[in-house]
C-alpha cells in the first residue's frame, strides 16, 4: 500500500469512528479512561524497554540533551501520565452541555451546544507522553484522533498505542478512535497535512521549523505555538527572597520545555540588590547568562554581552537572558517586542502595577508572584493538555476537554414558522 493511501484510510477511518464517539455515553469514555490508566501501571515494563530502544538510537544520532529529556520514560512519568488519565477521568464530560438559553418574542428557546470538533490530526516532536495525554484528551472530549509522532520515539509511541487501543476494545468504543501513523516515513506528513475532507483540526507541537512547514502547507485548519519566549519580571515592589526563587525555579526546573524561562526582566530601582544575588545563585545552578551593558557590569568576567538575536532566542538550555530596565512600562514593551505570547510573570507586592502587568501583557498565561513553570494542562487543572495554543482562534493557552469542543447553536420551538 502507498503512503497515500495508507493515510487517507486514516482519515477515513478516523471520520466513521468520529460519528460514533460524538454520541457515546460519559460512563464507556470514562471507562476506557480507567483502564488505559490501569494498563500504563500494568504494562510499564514493555513501555519502558520500547523507550529504552529510543534512547538508544537517540544516543546515536547525538540528539540535544533537551530533545532527550522530553523522549525519556521513567517510572516516575509513567505514574504521572497515569494520574493524569485518571483526572481526565474525573473532569466534566463537556459534550452535550447546553447553554445561553433564551427565549425569543415568538416563543422559541435558543441556545447553545457543546460538540466535539471531530477529527484531529496531532503532529509532534519527541515526547512520547504527549500520545496518552492526546489520547484521553480526544476520547473523552468525543473525538478521534490521528496521532503522528517524530520517529525519535516510534518504539514508545508504538507501545502506547497497544495500551490505547486495549482499553478502546475493553470500553467498547470504536477501534479507530485513536490511531497512531506506524511509519517514520516522511511523506505521511506531506499526506496528513492533504486531508482536509476528513480532519477537522491540525495540532503541531515540536520545534518552530516543524510549526511553521505544518502551517505553511497544511490544507486544514491549525493551532500554532511557535516557541515560548517567557519572561520574568522582577518589579521595583517586589519581595526580593520570592523573586529569587521563581526566578531560578521559571529557568532551572526544567530548562528543555516551552514554558521556562529565557529573559529576566529587573527594575533598576533593585538591581543593585537583587542581581548579585540571582547571578551567585545563578553559577551555583551552572546557568550561563547574557545580559544588557548594566547587568554585564555586576559581573563582566562571567556575563555575556547579550546581542539582539539573544532576546528573541528561546534557548531550551541553561542559558538565560538578563536585562535592567527602568519601569514596568519598559518591561512591558520589551515583552511586547520580543515575547511569544506564551507566558509571562510579575513578581511584585504592587497591586496596581501586579493589574497594570496582566492587562497589558497578552500572553496565554500571565501570572502574578508565580513561576512560569506553572503555564501546563495538568497544573492549572486541565488534566492534562494537547498542547499550548498561542493562536488567538477558539482557543489560546494550554488545550485541554473544552479546548477540543465548539458550540453549535440549538432551538426549541412549538411551530413557528418564519413570515
Amino acid at each position: 500500500m502507498s503512503i497515500r493511501d495508507y493515510i487517507k484510510g486514516l482519515g477515513r477511518q478516523a471520520k466513521g469512528a468520529a460519528v460514533t464517539l460524538a454520541t457515546v455515553s460519559s460512563t464507556a469514555k470514562n471507562d476506557m479512561l480507567t483502564e488505559l490508566a490501569r494498563l500504563l501501571r500494568a504494562g510499564q515494563a514493555d513501555v519502558l524497554t520500547a523507550n529504552g530502544q529510543d534512547l538508544e538510537e537517540a544516543e546515536k544520532q547525538q540528539l540535544s540533551q533537551a530533545m532527550v529529556d522530553r523522549l525519556t520514560l521513567t517510572p516516575q512519568r509513567l505514574e504521572a501520565l497515569a494520574a493524569a488519565v485518571e483526572e481526565v477521568r474525573t473532569l466534566p464530560d463537556p459534550v452535550g452541555e447546553v447553554a445561553g438559553m433564551t427565549l425569543r418574542p415568538n416563543g422559541l428557546q435558543v441556545g447553545k451546544m457543546r460538540i466535539p470538533l471531530g477529527v484531529v490530526a496531532f503532529i509532534y516532536e519527541s515526547r512520547p507522553n504527549v500520545t496518552i495525554d492526546a489520547a484521553a484528551l480526544c476520547v473523552k472530549s468525543g473525538n478521534a484522533v490521528i496521532l503522528r509522532g517524530g520517529k525519535e520515539a516510534i518504539h514508545s509511541n508504538l507501545a502506547f498505542m497497544r495500551l490505547i487501543k486495549g482499553s478502546l476494545t475493553s470500553a467498547g468504543l470504536p477501534e479507530h478512535a485513536v490511531q497512531v501513523v506506524d511509519t517514520i516515513d516522511r511523506r505521511a506528513v506531506e499526506e496528513l497535512l492533504k486531508l482536509d475532507d476528513d480532519v477537522n483540526l491540525l495540532i503541531p507541537r515540536g520545534g518552530e521549523g516543524l510549526i511553521r512547514y505544518v502551517a505553511e502547507h497544511s490544507r486544514i485548519p491549525v493551532i500554532k505555538h511557535y516557541k515560548g519566549v517567557c519572561h520574568v519580571y522582577v518589579d521595583q515592589d517586589a519581595d526580593l527572597d520570592m523573586a529569587l526563587a521563581i526566578a531560578l525555579n521559571s529557568k532551572v526546573q526544567r530548562t528543555g520545555v516551552c514554558n521556562a524561562e529565557e529573559t529576566l526582566l529587573v527594575h533598576a530601582a533593585v538591581a543593585e540588590t537583587f542581581l548579585p544575588r540571582f547571578i551567585a545563585a545563578s553559577k551555583e545552578q551552572g546557568l550561563e547568562l547574557r545580559g544588557d551593558p548594566r547587568t554585564v557590569a555586576f559581573d563582566p568576567a562571567t556575563i555575556i554581552p547579550a546581542t539582539e538575536e539573544d532576546w528573541h532566542t528561546e534557548y531550551l538550555d541553561m542559558i538565560l537572558s538578563v536585562k535592567v530596565v527602568d519601569s514596568a512600562a519598559e518591561a512591558m514593551a520589551h515583552i511586547h517586542t520580543y515575547g511569544s505570547e506564551h507566558t509571562d510573570s510579575i513578581v511584585t507586592e504592587n497591586y496596581t502595577t501586579a493589574h497594570a502587568f496582566i492587562r497589558g501583557v497578552q500572553s496565554s498565561l500571565v501570572l502574578v508572584n508565580a513561576s512560569t513553570r506553572f503555564n501546563d494542562g495538568g497544573e492549572l487543572g486541565l488534566g492534562a493538555e494537547i498542547g499550548i495554543s498561542t493562536t488567538k482562534l477558539h482557543s489560546f493557552g494550554p488545550m485541554g476537554l473544552r479546548d477540543l469542543t465548539i458550540e453549535k447553536n440549538i432551538a426549541f420551538g412549538n411551530g413557528q414558522i418564519r413570515e
